[in-house]
């Protein structure tokens, strides 16, 4: 039960190889991969985290293996977000930066389709902010993937006063 079947730098190893493929792969699939799930989205997290599985253990089924790696794991996890904290470039790197789908009313189709965003996200986040095309100043695919509409302020001379 808790005797391994590997050393146990080899976990750590494996398991930092894991992460930084995975993270990399995650930051090129798109930030709607991480945004917003849809039920495939949920399937691709289900069968990656089984595709990795073995590759994380070496098939050891022990115990102290498992704990060494999701140590590891959780240790890469919270130095990233160090490192990203402290790093401006690193942390556009590892999240990106917003990407500009809209503006004044018009919607940047080729870089809708980039981003991997639909016209339908776009509605729902125009319905969601209670805001119409027309009025809208600027719309954003922000780093986590949410959609952020920007109004046009309102016009002090139109109101008639």
């Amino acid at each position: 039960m808790f005797d391994m079947q590997l050393p146990w730098w080899e976990f750590i190893v494996r398991g930092a190889i894991i992460y930084c493929v995975l993270l990399l792969m995650v930051r090129i699939s798109g930030r709607r991969t991480v945004g917003q799930f849809r039920p495939f989205d949920l399937l691709v997290v289900m069968l990656l985290s089984e595709s990795v599985s073995n590759s994380l253990s070496g098939s050891d089924e022990s115990i102290s293996g498992g704990l060494i790696v999701a140590a590891t794991l959780i240790a890469l996890n919270a130095l990233v977000a160090e490192a990203t904290a402290r790093s401006g470039k690193l942390a556009r790197m590892v999240d990106g930066t917003p990407v500009l789908l809209g503006r004044d009313g018009q919607i940047f189709h080729d870089a809708r389709r980039s981003a991997r965003v639909t016209e339908g996200d776009i509605q729902q986040a125009l319905h969601e902010a209670d805001c119409s095309l027309k009025d809208v100043q600027y719309i954003f695919l922000e780093s986590d993937g949410s959609i952020c509409i920007l109004q046009k302020k309102p016009d002090p001379q139109a109101s008639g006063s």
